[in-house]
This record gives structure tokens, C-alpha cells and sequence, in this order.
């Protein structure tokens, strides 16, 4: 049986960054034919079956895919580097994002803020624990504190993707402040 594991990061690379590593195309709003992913996934040393791709799609603690309706589509929810139009709709933000990030970086965050970097959008938590696990895969975590109800107000649109990712184009560094280190775990 195929490392599901392994196949659902080759397919977080195809349907976010590089769609030709398995030889297809997607469509202006991020979508992949099921079909022809599969084959380009076969073609790729990393054959699964639409059962597999399922249950991947199901168990991704992340949920990073997305369905259409009739499952013959599949798409990535947010993170993409490749241009694509998710459909998102804005939406008014609480008071509070965060956003998890390594120690190493905040020089820079706090002279040019939060900017999307090789994604199209900056990615912001709902609470601090997810902030935190984000920040630890980067180096000695900080969570920084996003006044993202204040940035609203200044007509910066906020976007919710469908696993619950909250999406902004850039976050000057005036909306940032920092809340928790590795101190407390991030739950502080």
C-alpha cells in the first residue's frame, strides 16, 4: 500500500505550487481534474487509487483539500505560490488574529510586517495553540497578536478559507504585537 502520508505532501505540492510536477494543469480557481491527477500522480512514482485520494482528502488533520460537489474535482484551500482565484468572499474578522512565527524573523516582521512571501495571501490563526504549532515547524516559536478587527476598519480584507485559515493580502507592522515565546507554550 502506498505511504499516504507521502502521496498527500506530493499532493500538496501539485495542487499549491508546481501542478506540472504531476504533469496537469489548473483551472483560474485552483481545481485539478480527479481523474487526471490521479494518472499524473501515477505517472509520478506516487499511484493511488480515488478510495486513497479520498481518505486522504478525509483525514488531513490540516483539511487542506477541498471536493467539488461530484468529487471530480480537487483543490487546495489556501497556500498557494501559483496564482489562483479561491472564490473567497470577505468576511469581518474578530478583534484578534495570530500568527506563529520563529524568533529569527521578528527583525524583519516588525521593519516590513506580515507579507505573503511566496504565497498569495498572509495566513492568520483563529487562537494562539494553532499559532504556535505554525510557529514551531520555523525555529524557537513567538505568537504575535494581529489587531485584525483595527486593521478591517482600514478596509483590509480578511478571508476565510474553508479549513478555517484566515486569509489577508499584508499586515503593516503597527497591527502586531507579541504575546507569547516558547515560554508558556504558546496557551498564554
Amino acid at each position: 500500500m502506498p505511504d499516504l502520508v507521502r502521496c498527500s505532501k506530493f499532493m500538496s505540492l501539485v495542487l499549491r505550487h508546481q501542478p506540472d510536477a504531476a504533469g496537469i494543469t489548473l483551472d483560474a480557481h485552483g481545481w485539478a481534474d480527479v481523474p487526471k491527477l490521479l494518472e499524473g500522480m501515477r505517472r509520478a512514482n506516487h499511484a493511488i487509487t480515488a478510495e486513497m485520494l479520498e481518505e486522504i482528502v478525509r483525514t488531513d488533520n490540516k483539511q487542506r483539500y477541498s471536493f467539488n460537489a461530484d468529487h471530480t474535482k480537487i483543490r487546495a484551500n489556501q497556500g498557494h505560490s501559483v496564482p489562483v482565484d479561491l472564490e473567497l468572499q470577505p468576511v469581518q474578522p474578530p478583534e484578534y488574529l495570530w500568527h506563529g512565527t520563529a524568533e529569527r524573523f521578528l527583525g524583519k516582521i516588525f521593519a516590513e510586517g506580515l507579507r505573503p512571501m511566496s504565497r498569495q495571501y498572509v495566513h492568520l490563526s483563529p487562537d494562539q495553540e494553532t499559532a504556535y504549532k505554525v510557529g514551531v515547524r520555523h525555529g524557537k516559536p513567538v505568537i504575535l497578536r494581529v489587531k485584525a478587527g483595527d486593521l478591517s476598519g482600514t478596509g483590509t480584507q480578511f478571508y476565510l478559507s474553508e479549513n478555517g485559515v484566515w486569509l489577508t493580502d499584508a499586515v503593516p507592522p503597527e497591527y502586531l504585537e507579541i504575546v507569547s515565546a516558547d515560554t508558556d507554550n504558546g496557551k498564554g
